[in-house]
């Protein structure tokens, strides 16, 4: 129980008598995209492929990337402090801040360390979390993290935070037009528009090398590309049954006869390394339906001419173009009904690792009212390479009235298109230059970063310096250059030579707004960081 009169949605009576939260869930999400692209057909052009290799054959549109101003520790400031300014929350509301990335700048020292210079007025050092690390897999751990403190004993009624976050960079080469870079932050905790359903979740987890970064001083990873997909489908299919089984074993409890299928998902979401392996993944949870139905009816319907691929067995279908080109026609439908619209920050953006498949929530989030997301079931696939994957699913409040929490949360995120619209578009020989940028001064000490700073989006956050001893300096850039309001400077107290005139000011969370008291429901705490 938090020592104040004030309590949190859900939190513990003042009786002292524990509840269960209920519905908890994500009730705010962010996403922060840089503000740099390349358009793939350029890249295509540039690289020297054939037309369409990464436009059709990926299913990538634009790719977009960070010059030198930005590293891990910017983008996961940028994306929190967005989430915070946009909710109205103070910092003292929170409880627990997680970050999932494997964007490693430094051995020891946590990203979610340096997210605790936006805590400081407001006095709140009392935040569980650290970072959580596996390839695209530590956003979900994160997140689950954050669920299961709401959930358990330890849980003291406020708010967590879970933060995903990273740069994907490649070297030269077939798998560099697969990249990306960005940030999500999701607000946790009851009586969420996005809860969890208790107790599904469908978990795999395997040795593999497929994906790594043994390289220390390098940002880019070994990939074996061919055992990446196989790595990436077989955990795709032991979560789908681990899930399916625990679902049916839900019902048989509830007394419900039925069998589950990806008919009882309303929208279906991937961890996206690239679009067309999400088009293909969807087209593979069908083949398991397929295949685990004990009397499919394949004159008619759904599994119409798929009688051929009856007695197939799954783990020998990984590459088989027939069974693929089949269940890829058998599953157009559902495609454009439960995944297509998921992929467009995927598209416009590319893989953000950690933060993808929250990616593709915030594009279906983005893209619906209110009414259109009420009550609907949300099945989510994450992997990370190495590998561990998870499925499971949420369901959406059916309270979709207007001021609700899932009409605050579309309207958040319905500029999501004007945002990606919004970006600069560079060419490829720009965008080689900031990859060949990256590459000399990845890690260098000393180093004062050459990329333009106007560049950014008002508010991003972004490196000013690193000192002899690796020290990393930030600044925070200013809305406008007329109300230079949440703009801050970290780790300096002189404002470092850059690229833009920007002003600052030495706190970032000296104008957070404070939840207003006449607006509060029921149960909603009204907390400020005091007179600061």
């Amino acid at each position: 129980m938090i020592a104040r009169s004030l309590r949190m949605p859900g939190s513990v009576p003042a009786n002292g008598e524990a509840t269960w939260p209920k519905d908890v869930g994500i009730i705010a999400l962010e996403v922060y995209i840089p503000s740099l692209y390349v358009e793939q057909s350029e890249l295509e052009q540039f690289d020297g492929v054939s037309a369409g290799k990464y436009t059709i054959g990926l299913g990538q549109a634009r790719m977009g990337f960070c010059s030198d101003r930005e590293d891990i520790n910017s983008l996961c400031m940028t994306v929190v402090q967005q989430l915070m300014e946009r909710n109205c929350l103070s910092y003292d509301s929170i409880g627990r801040l997680e970050v999932g990335t494997e964007t490693i700048i430094d051995k020891s020292k946590s990203v979610k360390s340096v997210l605790m210079q936006l805590f400081e007025e407001s006095g709140n050092t009392d935040v569980e979390g650290v970072d959580t690390t596996n390839a695209c897999y530590g956003g979900t751990a994160a997140l689950f993290n954050a669920v299961n403190w709401v959930e358990s004993s330890s849980w003291d009624g406020r708010y967590a935070l879970a933060v995903a976050g990273d740069i994907a960079v490649y070297a030269t080469g077939s798998a560099r037009p697969t990249g990306g870079a960005g940030a999500v932050a999701m607000l946790i905790g009851p009586n969420a528009p996005l809860a969890f359903d208790r107790g599904l979740r469908g978990t795999h987890m395997q040795h593999a090398y497929d994906f790594y970064k043994p390289d220390m001083v390098s940002e880019y990873p070994v990939v074996d590309g061919k055992l990446s997909i196989q790595c990436y489908l077989s955990a795709l299919d032991r979560c789908y049954s681990v899930y399916r089984n625990k679902t049916h074993a839900q019902w048989q409890r509830e007394g419900v006869d039925k069998r589950f299928s990806l008919a009882d998902f309303d929208y279906m979401i991937f961890h996206s390394p690239y679009c067309k392996l999400v088009q293909k993944s969807l087209a593979r949870l069908l083949l398991n339906d397929f295949l685990s139905h004990p009397n499919p009816n394949t004159e008619s319907g759904l599994y119409s001419g798929l009688e051929a691929f009856r007695d197939v067995k799954a783990e020998d279908t990984y590459f088989d173009r027939d069974v693929e080109k089949a269940f890829l026609k058998a599953s157009e439908e559902m495609f454009e009904q439960k995944t297509k619209g998921s992929l467009l920050v995927s598209n416009q953006n590319g893989n953000m690792y950690t933060p993808s498949v929250y990616g593709c929530l915030a594009s279906v989030i983005a893209q619906k009212t209110p009414q259109q997301l009420a009550g609907q079931r949300i099945g989510v696939f994450s992997y990370g390479s190495g590998f561990a994957a998870t499925l499971y699913s949420m369901r959406v409040t059916q309270d979709a009235t207007p001021g609700s929490a899932l009409d605050k949360m579309v309207a958040s995120l319905s500029d999501l298109q004007a945002r990606l619209d919004s970006r600069k578009k560079v060419s490829p020989a720009v965008f080689a230059d900031n990859m060949k940028l990256r590459e000399e001064t990845h890690h260098l000490a000393n180093y004062t970063p050459q990329g333009s700073v106007d560049e950014l989006f008002p508010g991003t956050w972004y490196l000013t310096h690193v000192d002899e001893k690796h020290r990393r300096q930030y600044s925070r850039r200013s809305h406008s250059d007329d109300t230079p309001l949440e703009a801050g400077l970290v780790n300096s107290t002189t404002t470092t030579t850059t690229a833009t005139t920007t002003e600052h000011i030495p706190s970032p969370a000296k104008k957070v707004p404070r939840i207003p008291a006449s607006t509060a429901g029921p149960g909603l705490v009204t907390i400020s960081n005091g007179d600061h």
